[in-house]
């Protein structure tokens, strides 16, 4: 059973999430918070598998929640949900440290295989958005501490790449290109180290950066 907070400042949005998650079966809400302060609370009180995280709150938001968290050998992973009307923003929390994000009115489906990824240690980046997010970061450079880039990747690296950017496990990357888990982690472990970046999150953010994917 996956243990999840919901940190979210308008109560009909955290009841209507609620109300969804209610229908998973593998899902149980333990905790919420009415904006960041009260979320990190709960989430020190619960210590659930999973945050569900509004941006926009009064008091703290979900950038002071995340940075709250920020180096925490307990921390849970954070799954941002955003109506995305401020992409400097996204981009922002993603650096902090969200596992992924999603708009606010994607189905049921979608959150609860989102849900699922990111607890399970994966990282989403929505492929619908991802074009908004590399316009987004296209005038940002040096936006990311990274290294020189040693050489570019092969085809292989980039297509584990473009599966990581849809949230993939590495063993969903391992059945897609035929290939067993541990290959698939020794490409993974080329791709952060070419890219400069240190996790799976930051490489797909870095790949859109360059046009990669």
């Amino acid at each position: 059973m996956i243990r999840a907070v919901l940190v979210e400042d308008q109560t009909l949005v955290r009841e209507g999430l609620r109300s969804l998650l209610a229908l998973l079966p593998d899902v149980t809400v333990v905790g919420e918070g009415r904006d960041g302060e009260e979320g990190l609370a709960v989430i020190a009180r619960e210590r659930p598998d999973l945050v569900l995280l509004d941006l926009r709150m009064p008091r703290l938001d979900g950038l002071g929640v995340l940075r709250g968290l920020s180096g925490k050998s307990d921390a849970p992973p954070c799954l941002v949900l955003t109506t995305f009307d401020d992409d400097a923003l996204v981009l922002d929390a993603l650096r902090a440290g969200a596992r992924g994000y999603l708009l606010k009115d994607v189905t049921l489906e979608t959150l609860a295989s989102a849900i699922r990824i990111v607890a399970g240690g994966g990282s989403l980046v929505q492929p619908a958005l991802t074009e908004r997010l590399s316009r987004a970061l296209a005038p940002r450079e040096n936006a990311f501490e990274a290294f020189e880039d040693s050489e570019p990747l092969t085809p292989r690296e980039t297509e584990v790449l473009r599966l990581l950017s849809g949230g993939y496990s590495n063993r969903e990357i391992g059945d897609a290109l035929s290939l067993t888990e541990g290959t698939v982690k020794n490409h993974i472990s080329k791709v952060l180290l070419k890219l400069g970046v240190r996790d799976r999150t930051r490489a797909v953010l870095k790949g859109l950066e360059k046009g990669l994917i």
